[in-house]
C-alpha cells in the first residue's frame, strides 16, 4: 500500500502571497495539491476579510483541488508562547471558533477542517470543534476524524510556526520525510509562508516533497469524507 503526502502552508496574506503562489506553482508542476491554512486575523492589523486579492486567490485554489483549513482566529491577540488554541477552555475556544467560522463564511471560504496555530489543541477545543460543525482536526501527532472519533497517527514535519528553520533542522526534516515515505507512511510537510522566501527552508520542503514522491507517496490534502452510505444517498 502506498504512502501519502500532504503539504500545508500557513501564514497566507497579501504580504506573503507572491511567495506562496510561486511555491504552489512548483507543487502544481509535481502534481501535488496544497492544504492552505487560513486565519481571519494574523499578527499586526491584517484581516482576511479586508484582503480581496488573497480571498480571490484562495477561492481559485480551492476550485482546482486545494484544501482550505481554518487555522485559528486571532493569534495576534494571544501573548503566550503557545499557540492560540493550545490551552483554551471550551467556552473561550467556542467563541473564537464561532468568530472565525463567520468570517470564512462571509468571504466564501467556509471549511469543516481545522488545524490550530502551533498544531496543539486543548481538550476544550477538541470538545467544541464538532459542536461547531468541524469534522477533521489536523494535530501535531495525527489527523483526527471528529465524526467517527478515530485518529491516524502521523507527525507533522514543519518549518516555522513552532518549528525551527535552521540548516540542521531542514536536513532533519528532509531525512524524516524520506524515511517516512520509504516506510509508506503519511508524510505531512508544513511550512510557514514567511519562510518560503528563504532559499534554505524552501529547498528543504521541495526536497522532502520530491523524496516522498520518489517513494510513490500519493499526493493528497486534508479532507473529510462522509460515510459511503451518505454519499450514495446524496
Amino acid at each position: 500500500m502506498a504512502g501519502q503526502l500532504i503539504v500545508s502552508i500557513s501564514g497566507i496574506s497579501r504580504h506573503t502571497l507572491p511567495d506562496v503562489a510561486a511555491f504552489c506553482a512548483e507543487l502544481d508542476g509535481r502534481g501535488v495539491p496544497s492544504s492552505l491554512l487560513v486565519a481571519p486575523r494574523l499578527k499586526g492589523d491584517y484581516r482576511l476579510d479586508h484582503d480581496a486579492g488573497t480571498v480571490a486567490w484562495l477561492t481559485a485554489r480551492r476550485a482546482r483541488g486545494d484544501a482550505i483549513v481554518l487555522h485559528g482566529f486571532d493569534e495576534a491577540a494571544t501573548k503566550k508562547r503557545r499557540g492560540e488554541f493550545a490551552t483554551l477552555p471550551a467556552h473561550e475556544a467556542n467563541l473564537r471558533l464561532m468568530g472565525a467560522d463567520r468570517v470564512l463564511e462571509h468571504v466564501g471560504l467556509r471549511t469543516r477542517l481545522f488545524a490550530a496555530p502551533g498544531w496543539t489543541v486543548s481538550q476544550g477545543t477538541v470538545t467544541v470543534l464538532p459542536r461547531n460543525g468541524f469534522r477533521l482536526l489536523a494535530g501535531l501527532a495525527g489527523v483526527s476524524d471528529l465524526v467517527r472519533r478515530t485518529t491516524v497517527r502521523a507527525r507533522v514535519l514543519g518549518i516555522g510556526e513552532g518549528f525551527l528553520s535552521e540548516p540542521w533542522w531542514c536536513r532533519t526534516l528532509v531525512l524524516a520525510a524520506e524515511r517516512t515515505g520509504r516506510r509508506r507512511g503519511i508524510v505531512r510537510v508544513a511550512v510557514a509562508a514567511r519562510h518560503l522566501r528563504k532559499p534554505g527552508p524552501r529547498q528543504a520542503v521541495i526536497d522532502a516533497v520530491d523524496l516522498a514522491l520518489m517513494h510513490r507517496c500519493v499526493p493528497t490534502v486534508y479532507e473529510w469524507r462522509p460515510y459511503p452510505a451518505l454519499t450514495d444517498a446524496a
